[in-house]
């Protein structure tokens, strides 16, 4: 750092003595050096704002703004010269416009030039790679590793610089849940690095004009015409809005709980006692919240129940069931008195008994 300050205040010095020296302006010395200091500094205020900025934008600017006086100057020589003030004013808006033109795409599109790139460019008949960007959210949660090892996501899975600095901060934090979610998070990834025939790149494209990760997130998914693998709601909103592919972990997991009907037969533990009497509860293997009546006294064994009901909540599915005790007969299936019941309860999550 001392450097670069050192080269600053050499570079202010040197433009302010050659503006005293030439004194480009008619009106004394001290004139000419301020106007010298105020250029230097002008140049330094650049030079700070174009340290965030990637190498490939500033490439691609430079570039585009070469093209750009090249076809501006292929255009002046190609047309007649006139005296006519009209064609001068054409002239000098042709040579300002493909220049600023050039300038303006070469600093959009300069991610073109990075090397991993620029070699899709002569593989036009190889596929093209379908991205997955991973989300911090789904990076801690832990279960994009076992899909990834069946072989359910394919393409190429990008890791984010920006998403790779706010784990690293939350495994650095003070809050031991927080510490131990992010060194979970990199477990994870490191994991997922090692399995054979998982494709993981690391992408050092950064937006720094936008704050917030998430909408880095939906630029870069943009930019690399990919999809956002997440288990964050907001996000998922967000990026369906502007038109970029979700792939949600939560509704994959709802989509793989098992199908039952009214009428069949299942065996449950009992784990608890219900709310209202004579009621037990039980959770699948995949967390759906059993309600049995009859169960209250079979809590810790494993029994058969009959399912009345399925309901598909907001916050997911419920199963109400009956248990069938020694010589009784199934009990009909009642979905309407058990979607009475969830209508005729307030606002909220979905309790953990019903009653029967």
């Amino acid at each position: 750092m001392a450097w670069f300050i050192l080269a600053r205040l050499l570079f202010l010095v040197g433009v302010t003595y050659t503006a005293t020296a030439v004194q480009p302006l008619p009106w004394g010395v001290a004139a000419n050096a301020g106007f010298g200091a105020a250029l230097a500094a002008a140049a330094i205020v650049l030079e700070l704002r174009l340290a965030d900025v990637n190498v490939p934008r500033i490439l691609g600017a430079v570039l585009g703004a070469a093209l750009g006086l090249l076809f501006a100057g292929l255009i002046d020589r190609s047309m007649l010269v006139t005296a006519d003030p009209r064609w001068t004013f054409f002239h000098r808006v042709i040579d300002l416009l493909f220049p600023y033109m050039g300038f303006v795409i070469g600093a959009r599109r300069g991610e073109w030039l990075e090397p991993s790139r620029l070699v899709t460019l002569f593989r036009a008949a190889a596929p093209q790679r379908r991205h997955k960007i991973l989300d911090t959210s789904v990076i801690i949660d832990g279960r994009v590793a076992d899909i990834c090892e069946t072989g359910f996501l394919d393409g190429t899975l990008v890791v984010p610089q920006f998403v790779l600095k706010e784990l690293q901060q939350v495994a650095d934090s003070s809050d031991t849940m927080r510490r131990n979610r992010g060194r979970r998070g990199l477990d994870i990834l490191q994991k997922i690095q090692k399995m054979t025939g998982v494709e993981v790149m690391v992408s050092d494209i950064d937006f720094p004009e936008v704050k917030e990760v998430d909408l880095k997130l939906i630029e870069l998914a943009r930019a690399l015409q990919g999809k956002i693998v997440t288990n964050d709601f907001n996000l998922n909103k967000v990026a369906q809005l502007r038109g970029i592919g979700v792939l949600n972990i939560n509704d994959l997991a709802n989509a793989m709980k098992p199908v039952v009907l009214p009428g069949e037969v299942m065996k449950v533990f009992i784990l608890k006692e219900g709310k209202e009497y004579n009621q037990g509860v039980a959770y699948l293997d995949d967390g759906t919240m059993v309600v049995v009546d009859n169960a209250r006294k079979m809590i810790s064994k494993t029994i058969d129940i009959v399912v009345t009901s399925v309901l598909q909540t907001t916050a997911g599915k419920m199963i109400f069931g009956r248990h069938i005790e020694a010589g009784g007969s199934a009990p009909a299936p009642g979905p309407d008195r058990d979607e009475a019941r969830i209508r005729t309860r307030p606002p909220g999550p979905p309790p953990a008994q019903q009653p029967s």
